[in-house]
C-alpha cells in the first residue's frame, strides 16, 4: 500500500489538481462532475475512492457510518434472538416426542429422574425455608382450625375402636359395609336406649318439680317447717327475690348461652357420627395412605407399628365399654335392691361415666349415693362403700383381665396421662388419654430406646 493510502490524502497529480480546481479552470471538469454533489468527495463506490483509516470517523452522509451502525446491531440482535428461539422450539418438540415414547412404553407418567442433590446450598436453603414456613402454616391451621381438628380426632378414635368389631364380622363372611351398618345400628341402639330410660324419668321429674313450687313457696312462710325454719334464719325469700330483680337480664343471659351450648353439643355430635361412618367404612384405604408415606425402606416397619397401634385403641375402647356395661349393671342391681329412685336412668348415667377412666365411675358413684340418701343414711353409707369396692375391682381385677393386655399402661401413666389429657382437651383429652400414652409407650420401646442404646 502507497503512501496515499497511509496518509489518507489522495496523491498529487491530475487527478487532484482537477479535483482541486474549479469548473473554469480545471479542462476536465466535465468527468468530474458525475458524483453525487458535483466536485465533492467520491462515493465508496466509484473506482478510485479511498476508504478510511480505522478510527478516523466517517464522512456525513456516507452508508454504514454513525447511523449505519445501530441498524446493523439491531439485525444481528434479531437474527440471535430468532435463532434462541429455533432451538428453543427444537428442544420443546424434541421434549414432547420423547415425553410421547416415554408413556408409550411405561403406560403411565414416565419414569421418575434424578433426585436432586441435598447437599447443593441452593437445596439446603430452600428446605430450610420451607420447613418454616410449613411449621408457621401447620400452626396457624392448629390455632385457628383446632375444635374441628378435635372432632375429627375424635371421629378417628371412635372409628378405630370400632374397627375391631367390624373386622370381626368381615371375617365371617360379611361385606364391610354390611358390617360397618351393624356395628352402627347397635351403637345407635344403646344410645336409644339411654335416652328412651332417661327423657320420661327426667320429664316426670320436671313436672313434679312445677307441680310442687307452690307447695314450696308456702312452705317458705311456715315457720314450723324445716323450709321455713331455714327462710327464717338465712331470709332465703329475701336473696331469691333479690337475685330474680338485679340478675333477671343475666339469668336469661345464662339461659339463651346454656341453648346455644347445647345446639352446639348437638351439632358437634352429628359431625363426629358422619365422620365416623365414613372413616369406618374406608379405615383400610386410610391406613394404606397413611402407610404410604413412610419410605419404602422403612414402610414394613411403619405397618408393623402402625397396626400394633390401631390394635390397642380397639383394645381399649372395648375394653373400656365392657367394663362400662359392668358398671352400669352393677349399679341398676344395686339400687333395684335397696329400692333407690330411677335405677335405670342413674344405671345408664354411670355406664356413661365410666367411659372416662379413672375419675368416671367416681363421680358417678358420689351421684348415686346422694340420691340413695333420699332412701336413708345408713343405704347412702352402704351404696358409698359399694362404689369404693368396685373401684378397687375395676383397677385391679377388670381392667387388668379385659384390656390390660392390649393397652399395657401403668396405674401411674395411666392417672398422669388422664390429667394431662383433661387439661389440655377436656372430657375428649381424658377419654383417648390411656390410648394415647399406650401407643407412646410403644414407639419409645420400639424406636426410641433401641436408637439410644445402639448409641
Amino acid at each position: 500500500m502507497g503512501a496515499a493510502g497511509v496518509s489518507g490524502r489522495t496523491p498529487a497529480g491530475p487527478a487532484s489538481a482537477s479535483m482541486r480546481a474549479g469548473p473554469a479552470d480545471s479542462p476536465d471538469a466535465g468527468p468530474a462532475q458525475d458524483g453525487p454533489d458535483h466536485g465533492g468527495p467520491p462515493s465508496a463506490t466509484e473506482p478510485g475512492a479511498v476508504p478510511a483509516q480505522a478510527g478516523q470517523p466517517a464522512a456525513e452522509g456516507a452508508p454504514g457510518g454513525a447511523e449505519g451502525a445501530p441498524d446493523g446491531a439491531d439485525r444481528q440482535e434479531r437474527a440471535t434472538a430468532d435463532r434462541m428461539e429455533a432451538v428453543a422450539d427444537d428442544r420443546m418438540e424434541q421434549a414432547v416426542e420423547i415425553a410421547a415414547q416415554a408413556a408409550e412404553e411405561t403406560e403411565g407418567l414416565g419414569r421418575p429422574g434424578r433426585p436432586m442433590n441435598r447437599r447443593s446450598p441452593f437445596f439446603v436453603g430452600m428446605a430450610a425455608a420451607a420447613g418454616v414456613a410449613v411449621t408457621y402454616g401447620l400452626l396457624q391451621i392448629v390455632l385457628k382450625a383446632g375444635s374441628v381438628l378435635i372432632l375429627i380426632g375424635l371421629a378417628l378414635f371412635i372409628s378405630a375402636g370400632l374397627d375391631p368389631a367390624v373386622s370381626w364380622l368381615t371375617r365371617r363372611g360379611l361385606r364391610r359395609w354390611a358390617a360397618v351398618c351393624i356395628v352402627l345400628l347397635v351403637v345407635i341402639g344403646v344410645i336409644g336406649g339411654f335416652l328412651a330410660a332417661a327423657i320420661p324419668p327426667l320429664a316426670s321429674q320436671a313436672t313434679a318439680l312445677a307441680a310442687q313450687l307452690p307447695h314450696y313457696a308456702h312452705s317458705l312462710q311456715d315457720h314450723s317447717s324445716q323450709l321455713g325454719k331455714l327462710n327464717a334464719r338465712y331470709h332465703l325469700e329475701q336473696r331469691l327475690q333479690k337475685l330474680v330483680s338485679a340478675k333477671g337480664t343475666t339469668l336469661i343471659s345464662g339461659l339463651l348461652g346454656a341453648g346455644k351450648v347445647v345446639l352446639g353439643a348437638l351439632g358437634s355430635a352429628l359431625v363426629v357420627m358422619v365422620l365416623t361412618v365414613y372413616f369406618l367404612a374406608g379405615l383400610p384405604r386410610i391406613k394404606l395412605f397413611v402407610y404410604r408415606l413412610a419410605p419404602h425402606s422403612r414402610r414394613t416397619r411403619v405397618i408393623l407399628l402402625g397396626d400394633e397401634i390401631f390394635t390397642k385403641v380397639g383394645g381399649y375402647v372395648l375394653g373400656n365399654v365392657v367394663t362400662s356395661v359392668i358398671a352400669g349393671l352393677g349399679t341398676f342391681l344395686w339400687m333395684f335392691i335397696f329400692d333407690i329412685p330411677y335405677p335405670v336412668l342413674l344405671g345408664l348415667f354411670v355406664a356413661l361415666l365410666d367411659l372416662i377412666p379413672v375419675v368416671g365411675s367416681s363421680i358417678g358413684g358420689l351421684v348415686v349415693t346422694l340420691v340413695a340418701l333420699t332412701v336413708s343414711l345408713p343405704v347412702a353409707i352402704a351404696t358409698l362403700g359399694f362404689y369404693v369396692g368396685y373401684r378397687l375391682a375395676e383397677d385391679y381385677l377388670l381392667v387388668p383381665r379385659i384390656m390390660g393386655r392390649a393397652v399395657q399402661v401403668p396405674a401411674v401413666v395411666s392417672v398422669v396421662a388422664v390429667l394431662v389429657g383433661a387439661t389440655l382437651l377436656g372430657i375428649i383429652g381424658a377419654l383417648v388419654a390411656i390410648p394415647t400414652a399406650a401407643a407412646l409407650r410403644l414407639w419409645l420401646d420400639e424406636v426410641a430406646f433401641r436408637r439410644l442404646d445402639r448409641g
